[in-house]
This record gives C-alpha cells, sequence and structure tokens, in this order.
C-alpha cells in the first residue's frame, strides 16, 4: 500500500503547473530566476522552433502571454535549456536560440551607433560588450546566423529581415589585425565577414 501512495505522489511536470508556480511568485516582482535553486523534475514536452514558435505536446502554444511567461523563466545551464520555478526545474528543447530577434532600432552612425534590439517575447536589449552581436557561418552553405545576446547566456536568433537592414548599416574596420565589415553598436565593433571575402 505504501508504495503505490509513493507512486502517486510522482507529479508529472506540466505546463499549466509551471504557469500557476511562475505566476504565484511574479505578484512579488519579476522573476528572480538566477536566484531560484529547486529540484530537477525531468523533461517536459515543449520545444522552441527556429522561428520562435513555442510547441508543447507537438501544438503551437498559441495564446502569447503564456509563451512570453514561460520565457521570462528560461535559463541555460551547461548547453542545456530548463524552465525555472521556486519549486520545480525542467528540462527543453531548443531547435537553435530561445528567443527570436524581430526588429532593431538605431542611433547615430559609425562608431557611436548604437542598436537596440526587440525580440518575439518583447525583451529589449542595446548590443555592446556585455551583449555582443555575433554571426555562425554553415560550413556547408555559408549562410550567416546571426545572434544577439539577451541576458544571463540566452541569445536571440536576429531574423532575417532585421539582418538585412543591419548590414545596410555595417562598415569596414580593423579586428585582431585584419579588416573586417562589421556592426557598431555601444563602442564596440562585432565583426560579419572579413572584408577580402566581400571582393
Amino acid at each position: 500500500m505504501a508504495k503505490s501512495d509513493d507512486a502517486q505522489m510522482i507529479v508529472k511536470p506540466s505546463a499549466s503547473g509551471l504557469a500557476a508556480s511562475v505566476q504565484a511568485a511574479a505578484k512579488k516582482g519579476p522573476p528572480s530566476v538566477h536566484l531560484w535553486n529547486p529540484p530537477y523534475c525531468g523533461e517536459i514536452d515543449m520545444r522552441i522552433a527556429r522561428d520562435g514558435t513555442w510547441f508543447h505536446e507537438g501544438t503551437p502554444i498559441g495564446r502569447m502571454p503564456l509563451v512570453k511567461l514561460f520565457s521570462s523563466i528560461l535559463r541555460l545551464e551547461d548547453g542545456k535549456y530548463f524552465l525555472v520555478t521556486p519549486v520545480e526545474k525542467v528540462g527543453i528543447r531548443v531547435d537553435d536560440a530561445p528567443m527570436l530577434a524581430v526588429d532593431f532600432e538605431a542611433e547615430g552612425d559609425g562608431p557611436t551607433q548604437v542598436l537596440r534590439f526587440f525580440t518575439k517575447t518583447d525583451d529589449e536589449v542595446v548590443a555592446s560588450a556585455e551583449n555582443p552581436i555575433r554571426v555562425e557561418r554553415d560550413p556547408q552553405t555559408g549562410e550567416p546566423s546571426p545572434y544577439v545576446h539577451i541576458r544571463r547566456g540566452l541569445e536571440a536568433l536576429i531574423d532575417r529581415k532585421s539582418f538585412y537592414r543591419l548590414i545596410e548599416r555595417g562598415s569596414h574596420a580593423t579586428h585582431q589585425g585584419q579588416s573586417w565589415f562589421g556592426l557598431w553598436s555601444s563602442g564596440t565593433f562585432f565583426p560579419v565577414i572579413l572584408s577580402s571575402d566581400l571582393t
């Protein structure tokens, strides 16, 4: 009988349970995810696609407030992504970056330029030495994948339309002894491609 009672105590992590836990905690202020240290409760069938769409049990989550809530409790640990509340930590799958930058604003020009990014989940960040822009290239196709750091190791993939607009604001500068084409923001130069590869 005791074994049966123990078995009933094991609760599978659920999306609704996570949402309720974080909503209760949020009444005391913004989620302090970096301070919470709950027990690991296993994996939940949740996935973030490359285009920023969140899926639960294979179905897109259509409620944007819920997506924003989950995004606010994301944490990266040892290359793995978790949703963290004061009482539980569950693993999720992320196809590429956990966030998607869908727009940006620019002020100034050249070294004085400031680039402010906006994500699909309403995060805002100014690219800087603390929040760098980086560009990865597919080794086969050479296709660029640009990212900007948002918070505590979490990055946003910069969407294609925004990246094309960014390239229009790019310039050449010397970086680590070589000429690069890249982007300035907050006094920091972020290399995109070697100048010699553009000729």
